[in-house]
């Protein structure tokens, strides 16, 4: 239920009270016209006659009354009525047009406040539409840009596959370049299309319940081969019991993209962390790495679509991973949050409601 304030209350009444004046004034004018007319008349002599005129006296000046009021109103709608309209309709117009810059200009006066609530209302939107305009241009941008990279080297490679006096070894040299190009371009196109679901909401959560320390070393074991080839220490530290009522597919998506980032920015020798510790109401899971971390001006940004801190890493990605685990944890009302340091490694610790003997918490 809305709560209504003392300030609105206070705003009808004086409303109120305005037309009550008003009204109360012109029928006042309206009988002391007609009295003072029928008085001087009349010669204290009551006849139909008397009467009839002081009327038609009294139509007359009410009449003009009521001219004199209507240009009052006319003057008054014009100002505080269709110029206000005028405003907000050109502003919708120009929106409409593509033009996300207008602005409506503040409405201010008395009985103005709706003008000047919907003047801000289409100002929010204005520029939230220009923020999403902003974002489609970068999108598109950097999605050409992403597809040119590996396309060129599937085209140099191709052109080199093509000379007649390769040996064996450059030959499958050249062909696991373009497979690797290939891979990273269909990776690309699959997580632009899954973000783009995720984003529109086409992709609805299938909560189920399970045991999450399982899940976390699902994801983290697929890493093996990777951590064992490049000496990388592995540290657990894994809470047993704990469930989650969630949707355990869109869930892997985040371990795994997280993992993957930990063991691409961890040079070898170097360690990766896990641990999935609780409170009260949440599981918490953080994975650390001692990689090559990032300044705050990086971290700002590392949920953005495609955007890459470390360009010396680019071709091991394509700056969607973190965007995809910053849009499911929304979807599952979860927390995110990155703590790093340049040179030292990064943490990233996520907070998602966890189940309590078999019931969810309460929210």
């Amino acid at each position: 239920m809305k709560k209504i304030s003392f300030r609105a209350v206070l705003r009808e009444f004086s409303s109120f009270l305005l037309f009550f004046l008003l009204v109360g004034f012109v029928v006042t004018c309206c009988m002391t016209l007609f009295l003072r007319v029928l008085s001087d008349t009349m010669e204290l002599v009551y006849t139909p006659e008397n009467i009839e005129m002081a009327a038609k006296i009294t139509f007359l000046n009410v009449l003009m009354i009521s001219v004199i009021f209507k240009s009052i109103d006319f003057v008054r709608r014009k100002i505080m009525v269709e110029r206000p309209v005028r405003m907000i309709i050109d502003a919708t117009e120009r929106i409409t047009g593509g033009d996300f810059t207008v602005r409506v200009p503040a409405i201010h006066g008395s009985g103005m406040e709706g003008f000047h609530a919907i003047g801000e209302a289409i100002n929010a939107m204005a520029e939230e539409l220009s923020g999403v305009e902003t974002l489609r241009s970068d999108f598109v941008a950097n999605v050409s840009h992403e597809m040119k990279t590996p396309l060129a080297v599937m085209q140099n490679y191709a052109t080199l596959l093509a000379s007649a006096d390769l040996t064996e070894e450059k030959r499958l040299e050249y062909a696991k370049a373009i497979g690797d190009a290939s891979r990273r371009l269909a990776d690309m196109m699959t997580n632009i299309l899954k973000l783009n679901r995720l984003e529109n909401q086409q992709i609805y959560p299938n909560p189920t319940t399970f045991d999450l320390g399982e899940q976390l070393c699902e994801c983290l074991l697929q890493y093996e081969n990777v951590w064992e080839r490049r000496g990388i220490e592995i540290e657990t530290d894994i809470a047993e019991g704990v469930m989650l009522l969630t949707d355990a597919e869109l869930l892997s998506l985040v371990w795994n993209n997280l993992f993957s980032n930990a063991f691409k920015f961890t040079d070898e020798g170097g360690k990766v962390a896990l641990t999935l510790t609780v409170d009260d109401t949440h599981a918490i899971v953080k994975i650390s790495d001692t990689g090559c971390g990032m300044s705050a001006e990086v971290g700002a940004h590392i949920f953005e679509k495609f955007y890459q801190g470390d360009t010396s890493h680019a071709t091991a990605g394509n700056g969607l991973g973190l965007a995809l685990v910053k849009r499911v944890i929304d979807i599952v009302e979860g927390d995110i949050g990155v703590e790093s340091v340049l040179g030292k490694g990064t943490t990233f610790t996520v907070r998602i409601r966890r189940l309590r003997d078999g019931l969810e918490e309460s929210r």
